[in-house]
């Protein structure tokens, strides 16, 4: 392992709490957008889309900076091992995939593989178009008139003439 790679590894497993092959691939990734001139976020400037919720998604919270909390993190539930990385500035966005599969190996040495392996082997790396996100805004909360609860106001729903969160609201269907 490089000084980086383990500098990485490192403040992933600090961060996840535990070792595994899904935060070893997360940590990876992030060598591979940094590999590709993409700089970890304070703010906004770096925005991730995964599309997983996996354990590798710890590690580009604890590397890169993308958090749901700022906004900068993006969950598309395809469920895939797929990571688009976008640099505001420069409007630029690359789409890493996992090409590497576990087939035939047990859980340590698939661990092993991923900290091991050229990240041309572990990913297929490609330049997307995508829309850039809006930035995080914030939003007046509503008090929710079934459970006195706050939530912000694109999350409330009118029904019966009061204003209801998302868990009180009582979705209506009538489709076959």
């Amino acid at each position: 392992m490089t000084p980086l790679q383990q500098e990485l590894w490192e403040k992933a497993c600090a961060f996840h709490g535990h070792i595994c092959p899904g935060l070893a691939l997360g940590a990876r990734v992030c060598e591979a957008a940094l590999e590709a001139g993409f700089k970890p976020s304070e703010d906004e400037e770096l925005v991730c889309i995964t599309e997983n919720d996996a354990c590798g998604v710890d590690a580009i919270q604890a590397v890169l900076g993308c958090t749901f909390g700022k906004g900068n993190l993006i969950y598309k539930g395809t469920g895939k091992h797929a990571y688009t990385f976008i640099q505001r500035e420069q409007g630029r966005a690359e789409r890493f995939y996992l090409r590497a599969r576990k087939e035939g190996r047990n859980r340590a040495d698939y661990l092993a593989y991923v900290l091991e392996a050229p990240l041309d082997e572990l990913f297929v790396r490609k330049d997307v178009q995508v829309a850039l996100p809006e930035k995080a805004r914030i939003f007046v909360s509503v008090d929710c008139e079934i459970c006195g609860e706050e939530a912000p106001e694109h999350k409330i729903r009118l029904q019966e003439g009061k204003k209801v969160c998302l868990d009180c609201y009582r979705e209506y269907e009538r489709g076959f």
